[in-house]
């Protein structure tokens, strides 16, 4: 009978910095993926799971997608034409507009991110409980710290 041991941690990634890159890299390409099974980019699904919970302006968008607003303006056209979003106007502003999902764009948002669940499900399935809690947590604290 083998006996289990715990893992050494010391062979991972040399310091903080190359962990979280190389972590950062498995979930972005894996995101990619699952972007590219529905002929999403990666903005564009990004774009639907920022929209799953709210109607933000355009230029709020284009702060959480880090783009200039010619080509939030694009982004938002693209999608629009694919009828996974619509524009609707600011009821505290006049001139602004809101982005919203349509009922095919919130359909697939929740398969993409159904999709991502099962694919985080699988990686952390060697982590105990604890140490998911853990991960959610230090993630909050540094993506409030970030100010996202």
């Amino acid at each position: 009978m083998t006996e289990q041991r715990e893992p050494d941690l010391t062979d991972g990634p040399a310091n903080t910095t190359d962990a979280l890159a190389q972590l950062s890299f498995l979930v972005h390409g894996t995101l990619a993926r699952v972007a590219a099974r529905h002929d999403l980019s990666l903005v564009q699904i990004r774009l639907l799971g920022i929209l799953r919970d709210r109607r933000p302006g355009m230029l709020e968008l284009a702060r959480h997608l880090d783009l200039d607003k010619s080509s939030m303006t694009g982004l938002v056209g693209r999608a629009e034409k694919r009828g996974l979003v619509e524009r609707l106007p600011s009821p505290h502003d006049g001139r602004g507009v809101l982005v919203a999902l349509t009922p095919l764009g919130k359909r697939l948002a929740e398969q993409c991110t159904a999709e991502m669940d099962e694919h985080v499900a699988a990686l952390t399935e060697v982590l105990t409980p604890g140490e998911r809690a853990a991960i959610r947590a230090v993630s909050t604290k540094l993506l409030r710290a970030a100010g996202k």
